[in-house]
C-alpha cells in the first residue's frame, strides 16, 4: 500500500478515544481498546510510574497504564507523521498494527520498583512482556483479533529475540532510542505530575522533524537542539526527581530488603513478576525475612536518614568494593559491626549503602543533513562532543550511607573510605 492509503486506513480505524491529562485525546481502534481492557494491561494502573517519588513530590502518583497509553499515542503520531510526509516502502499495515500493539504493551512486564532493582538478578521486563504477549491467553487472543501475530509484537519489544525483518528492526529503533516515544512521554509526564518544568519536551516539533533514512529513524539536522534538550532534561530530572536523596533512600531500602530475602532463600524472584503495588507491599506479611520491615517503612514514609555522602569515583578503593552487590553487602555488614558497639539497638538491615547505577548521556541518533546525507549526533553536535555527558554522570552519582535518625551522623563521612 502507498503511504497515503496506509494513512487513510489507520485514521479510519481510530474511532474511539481515551482522555489523557497530558496529551488530551488519545485515539484508539476498537481492537486496541480491547487490548487496553485486558486484565494484564489494567494491572499497570495499579503500579505507580515513579514508585517512591511521591514521598517527595506528592502528586507524582501517575501509573504505568497512563504512561503506556501516552507512549502508544506518541508512537502512533510518529507513524502518521511519517506517512503524511514521506513515501517509503518500509511500512506495511500489519507492521504498523504490530507497532501500535508493541507501543501500548511495552511495559506490561513491569513489576513494582523494577527500574530501582536493575542490579538484582531479575528477568528484564521486556522479556517478561514478551512471555505475556506470547502465552497469556486473553491478551494473546486480543492481539490476534487486531490482525497481528503476537510474535511480531514480542519481536519489537524484546530485543533479545532474533529478528531480520527490516520493518521490525525499524520499529525497535523507533521504540527505543534517544528521541523515542517512551522517553518523550515519561519526561513530559513525570515533569507534569511532579509540578516541575525541567522535563518538558516539544514533542510535536520533534515528531515533525523525524524521517526514515537508510531504514532507520533519523532526525533533521535543523532539530539537533531537540537531542540536546532531551539530554539536559534527563540530567535535571535525575538530579531533582529520580535520584533525589530521599528517593534514593527509599530505593536503597527496597533493594536491601529484596536482596536480603533473595540471598537467604526466603523469596523466589518469580514471586515478584506478577505483583502490583499493593501486593508488593503485602510481601512483608508472607516473607519471613527480618529485613522486610524496610518495605513497611517505605510504604509509610519512614525513611532512613542520610548520614554521609560524597561523589562516587570508580578509582576510589571503597567505591570499587561497593560497586558490586556482594561487596556492598560486605561493607554494610562491616559498618554494622562497628556501629552496633555504640548503638546496640541498631539492626543489620538498617545500615544501607547506596550507589546509583551508571546512566548514559550519549546519543546515537542518526542525523539527516540538509544535503541528504546521514551523519550522527556526536559528529554534528558541538556541545556534546566533549565529555559533557561524563560530567553529567559524575555530578549525579553519589556514594551515600543511610542510617536510622537515632544514629549520630556526625563524623561518619570517614566510614565511606
Amino acid at each position: 500500500m502507498h503511504a497515503s492509503s496506509l494513512l487513510a486506513t489507520i485514521l479510519s480505524e481510530e474511532t474511539m478515544t481515551v482522555r489523557d491529562a497530558l496529551w488530551q485525546d488519545i485515539r484508539l481502534s476498537p481492537e486496541l481498546k480491547r487490548i487496553q481492557e485486558t486484565a494484564v494491561f489494567q494491572k499497570l494502573g495499579r503500579i505507580r510510574q515513579l514508585g517512591p517519588v511521591a514521598l517527595v513530590y506528592p502528586s507524582a502518583v501517575h501509573t504505568r497504564l497512563e504512561h503506556s497509553l501516552g507512549v502508544y499515542h506518541l508512537a502512533n503520531e510518529i507513524v502518521l507523521s511519517l506517512l503524511s510526509r514521506q513515501e517509503t516502502d518500509i511500512f506495511t499495515l500489519t507492521g504498523i498494527h504490530a507497532f501500535q500493539c508493541a507501543a501500548l504493551l511495552h511495559d506490561i512486564g513491569h513489576f513494582p520498583y523494577a527500574h530501582s532493582l536493575k542490579e538484582l538478578p531479575l528477568t528484564h521486563h521486556e522479556a517478561l512482556a514478551s512471555e505475556l504477549i506470547m502465552h497469556e491467553p486473553v491478551l494473546n487472543e486480543a492481539i490476534k483479533a487486531a490482525g497481528v501475530e503476537p510474535s511480531l509484537v514480542a519481536d519489537i519489544i524484546d530485543t533479545s529475540r532474533p529478528v531480520q525483518r527490516q520493518e521490525t528492526l525499524f520499529y525497535r529503533n523507533l521504540l527505543s532510542g534517544t528521541l523515542d516515544p517512551d522517553k518523550l512521554d515519561y519526561l513530559n509526564r513525570d515533569a507534569f505530575f511532579c509540578g516541575i518544568p525541567y522535563g518538558f519536551q516539544d514533542a510535536p516539533y520533534i515528531i515533525r522533524r523525524l524521517s526514515v533514512a537508510d531504514g532507520k529513524p533519523a532526525l533533521a539536522e535543523s532539530a539537533i537542539s531537540s537531542v540536546e534538550h532531551v539530554l539536559f532534561a534527563k540530567y535535571l530530572m535525575y538530579r531533582t526527581v529520580y535520584w533525589h536523596k530521599e528517593v534514593r533512600a527509599a530505593t536503597a531500602m527496597i533493594k536491601k530488603a529484596l536482596l536480603s530475602a533473595l540471598a537467604e532463600g526466603s523469596l523466589d524472584k518469580e514471586a515478584l513478576y506478577g505483583l502490583d503495588d499493593a501486593s508488593f507491599f503485602r510481601l512483608q506479611e508472607s516473607v519471613g525475612c527480618p529485613a522486610f520491615t524496610l518495605l513497611g517503612d517505605v510504604r509509610d514514609g519512614r525513611l532512613l536518614s542520610l548520614a554521609a555522602e560524597r561523589p562516587y569515583s570508580k578509582d576510589d578503593p571503597f567505591d570499587a568494593k561497593v560497586s558490586s552487590l556482594e561487596g556492598r553487602m560486605g561493607q554494610e555488614a562491616l559498618l554494622f559491626s562497628k556501629l552496633s558497639i555504640q548503638y546496640p539497638h541498631l539492626k543489620p538491615w538498617e545500615v544501607v549503602i547506596d550507589i546509583p547505577e551508571p546512566v548514559s548521556f550519549e546519543s546515537d541518533m542518526p542525523i539527516l543533513k540538509e544535503d541528504g546525507t546521514l551523519s550522527c549526533f556526536a559528529c554534528e553536535d558541538t556541545l556534546f562532543k566533549g565529555d559533557l555527558g561524563e560530567q553529567f554522570s559524575r555530578c549525579l552519582r553519589m556514594t551515600r550511607l543511610y542510617l536510622p535518625s537515632s544514629v549520630d551522623g556526625k563524623n561518619l563521612g570517614n566510614l565511606l573510605h
